[in-house]
């Protein structure tokens, strides 16, 4: 009997302390975020100022992200993310006592998303250091199924939380998470060991800024698999936050639902596919190309988001009309059902993009250009995502909510078909 690649993989104590750390730090991050759009909204009682938040958070993104992925590959990451979580901690403290101040909100949530960007590529870069190569896509999929989870349970329990605990008091429960995710940052072992990805030489350690950009991307454009990996990654983040823009509507105009109900019938089924395709990919198809199963999820990706529109249509289909009529009342096949399914199909075929394309990128590189890796992609979705995540609304206000869903379907299969019809075979 084979061996469980999952399974054997969680044996590695330093990487289930890199795990745990990843969980109470994301969880941490998502439920600050989450709270404080509730609590701005709750003092101004306006979206400008819920956007103030939204653009604190993201601006950092663009003008820091690739810096700090050169200087993270400078530094100690692990100590790295010990100072980071620490340091985030401490931010949150102010807002103990300050937090009817919107001004102090901004700038907490500015500083704290700095620091989130030295957080990043210190993070995903320490697995291929503490795994050997042959569990790297398990430990993907453990890192993907963990960090989806982290902001799911961030997301439903944001509320109850500040219900609980109150608009102070939530603030010390997060330092708290910031401060365990500390902790396990803190027991982190690294050893030794032989570099997975292709080692720099000693030179590379003086270079300039300027010099490390330039040497990362001839590094990107000398390697295909490389490429196609971060744009598929890029293209992955980006379709979350233009699917979360639209939600709203798509919840209102199309399902018929009202908003609040909208995570419950598509974050949660969203969520579990991801957690199961993670499952799959780990424990069985490791031994599949990585560049493979990204296309899977890809074309997964371009028709389930297709016919998220179309649900009704297919409701009235004579098959599914049929089946209906030989089930109870409580099981009959409607739209809600069929946009559960396919938010599932969603949130599986994401997994396929996520975990096989982290993994290129860590088999790709060296440990010396990871992190600038992970900067440049972190910049990469913050600069992409803003044109669309600002058009794509006013387009469903003019166009339509379906119309714009069926596009976005149609351009990620277009990818998908570029990709393996032509950049592949060239």
């Amino acid at each position: 009997m084979s061996e469980n690649h999952i399974l054997k993989t969680l044996q590695i104590r330093p990487f289930l302390y890199l795990i745990l750390s990843e969980f109470f730090s994301q969880f941490s991050m998502n439920i600050f975020n989450f709270i404080l759009l509730i609590v701005v909204f709750s003092i101004a009682k306006s979206n400008s100022a819920v956007s103030g938040v939204v653009i604190a958070f993201t601006f950092p993104t663009i003008i820091f992200g690739i810096l700090a992925g050169v200087l993270v590959d400078r530094w100690n990451k692990k100590n790295v993310l010990f100072l980071t979580n620490f340091l985030r901690a401490l931010m949150v403290v102010p807002l103990f006592f300050l937090s009817g101040d919107i001004f102090i909100i901004y700038a907490v949530t500015f500083g704290v998303s700095i620091l989130t960007q030295f957080f990043i590529p210190a993070e995903t870069p320490m697995i291929p250091v503490l795994v050997d190569r042959k569990y790297l896509l398990s430990a993907n999929a453990i890192f993907g199924m963990v960090m989806y989870s982290s902001i799911f349970l961030a997301y439903a329990l944001s509320g109850p939380i500040l219900f609980l605990l109150g608009k102070q008091n939530v603030f010390i429960f997060i330092t708290i998470f910031f401060l365990i995710a500390t902790f396990f940052a803190s027991i982190i072992k690294v050893k030794k060991k032989k570099e997975i990805g292709p080692t720099l030489n000693n030179e590379t350690l003086t270079l300039s800024f300027s010099q490390e950009i330039k040497t990362l991307i001839t590094l990107i454009s000398k390697t295909k698999s490389l490429y196609h990996a971060l744009f598929s990654l890029t293209l992955a983040q980006v379709l979350i936050y233009v699917l979360a823009v639209i939600g709203p509507g798509y919840a209102q105009g199309v399902l018929r639902i009202k908003v609040e109900d909208f995570p419950l019938f598509f974050v949660t089924p969203a969520v579990i596919g991801m957690t199961l395709g993670a499952l799959i990919l780990g424990s069985f198809l490791h031994k599949i190309s990585r560049s493979y199963l990204t296309k899977i999820g890809l074309i997964l990706l371009g028709i389930a988001i297709l016919l998220m529109p179309y649900g009704a249509k297919l409701e009235s289909r004579e098959f599914v009309q049929f089946i209906n009529f030989y089930l109870p009342l409580f099981l009959q096949i409607n739209i809600l059902h069929i946009m559960i399914v396919l938010a599932f199909i969603i949130g599986f075929a994401t997994a396929f993009v996520f975990v096989p394309a982290n993994t290129i990128l860590q088999e790709e590189t060296s440990d010396e250009s990871r992190g600038k890796i992970y900067g440049l992609l972190n910049s990469l979705v913050g600069v992409i995502s803003f044109i669309p995540v600002v058009a794509v609304g006013g387009l469903a206000d003019v166009i339509g909510v379906k119309a714009v869903i069926t596009g976005i379907g149609i351009i990620v299969l277009v990818i998908a078909a570029v990709r393996i019809f032509i950049t592949d075979k060239n």
